[in-house]
């Protein structure tokens, strides 16, 4: 009987401890999924010699898959809940990485590729729920934490890239690595949170695109997404054809922007309790110009690699606060603002890349520099970050 009481109890003690580290280990499995898929990039590409208008296709689908599946993101939340969403759509993305290691040629890549952004998208959205709730039953500004989280995650996954291409390990092997290790993980964090699947309700109103304040908000995840995604999609490009890095060097860039991003998310919160949001925003956006600026006037590798930690630290805190404000409105409004938002991974990438085939790639970074300017100026104005 005793033995019993002890292994319930010790069960009991580990599903409380998933329970406080599920929805960060959510955040940190996107994040280096995420960088996986961005840092091999360059190896996929020349693996299947794509040029840069034909590579900006690709990852137009991508985000064909991404904005589309936003509707069914929200109604798998407003349906079965985000836990219940966040298992579904976690599935599926880690069924879709190593598909985009296997495609053979152009069409079935630009294929994956849009499964794969539906199923980030769909995850990203749940697990933004989950946040929001939380954050809400905290009581005080979490969210930047979380994402800090997928900042971990985009900055470990980076570097691990980093080593396994200067090993040569083929693409595929490396998705299938990291597929493997956050199964189990995945429903063992499903598992600990709390059911939340809500009541049926007929005119409960599942899916809205974001109107009045809420496109203010969704204009600035906008132009985050544009910034956060090009900067993943292009900058291992960028360092391998205009900085001339090794293949193992490649994806430094998207860790210095991923390891700045990562220690302003940690401290995000604490900088929106003692300023406001607004402030935080706009300044950030704003030093994200300069880091941009430098990494467009670099000519060498640690130049360059500086330039995009600076761009990283300044936007840092958009999605974060972004989402928190949007969250405060339920996770239909969630989900509309992140449909405006994410829309930035459907144009920015593919654009990037038109940019960088018709003005060449620093023509193709200024613009992301005007970008975070224009950030800037809207988020010192949007009251509604508060």
């Amino acid at each position: 009987m005793t033995t019993k009481l002890s292994t319930s109890r010790a069960g009991l003690l580990g599903q409380a401890r998933w329970r406080q580290i599920a929805i960060p280990l959510f955040f940190l499995l996107l994040g280096i999924v995420f960088a996986s898929w961005a840092a091999r990039i360059p190896a996929i590409r020349d693996h299947l010699q794509l040029d840069a208008a034909t590579l900006a296709l690709v990852l137009l689908c991508g985000g064909i898959g991404a904005v589309g599946s936003f509707p069914l993101a929200a109604w798998l939340t407003g349906h079965y809940g985000a836990r219940h969403s966040t298992l579904y759509a976690g599935l599926a993305l880690l069924v879709s990485l190593p598909l985009l290691g296997l495609a053979p040629g152009l069409w079935s890549l630009m294929a994956i590729c849009t499964c794969y952004g539906a199923a980030s998208s769909c995850f990203d959205v749940a697990i933004n729920a989950l946040g929001a709730q939380a954050e809400k039953e905290a009581g005080r500004p979490i969210m930047s934490m979380l994402h800090g989280w997928f900042c971990v995650g985009t900055f470990s996954g980076a570097l691990i890239a980093s080593g396994l291409a200067s090993l040569e390990i083929a693409p595929v092997w490396h998705f299938l690595l990291v597929s493997a290790v956050f199964l189990w993980p995945l429903h063992a964090a499903y598992q600990a949170l709390p059911d939340d699947r809500p009541e049926h309700d007929p005119h409960r109103k599942i899916f809205a695109i974001p109107h009045g304040h809420l496109v203010v908000l969704g204009v600035l995840g906008f132009c985050g997404a544009i910034v956060e995604g090009s900067v993943a999609d292009w900058s291992g490009i960028y360092m391998k054809d205009h900085i001339r890095a090794s293949d193992g060097a490649t994806p430094l860039a998207y860790a210095g922007f991923a390891g700045m991003m990562l220690i302003m998310r940690m401290i995000g919160d604490r900088l929106k309790e003692r300023y406001d949001a607004r402030r935080v925003v706009a300044v950030g956006t704003l030093v994200a110009t300069v880091g941009i600026a430098c990494a467009v006037a670099a000519q060498t590798m640690t130049p360059a690699i500086l330039g995009f930690a600076v761009a990283g630290a300044g936007v840092a805190a958009v999605f974060p606060f972004v989402f928190s404000a949007a969250g405060r409105h339920g996770s239909t409004a969630l989900a509309a603002v992140a449909t405006l938002g994410y829309s930035g991974s459907l144009i920015g990438p593919p654009v990037f890349g038109f940019l960088a085939h018709g003005w060449g790639l620093q023509a193709a970074l200024a613009f992301l520099g005007v970008l975070c300017l224009a950030m800037a100026i809207c988020g010192s104005r949007a009251q509604w970050l508060e």
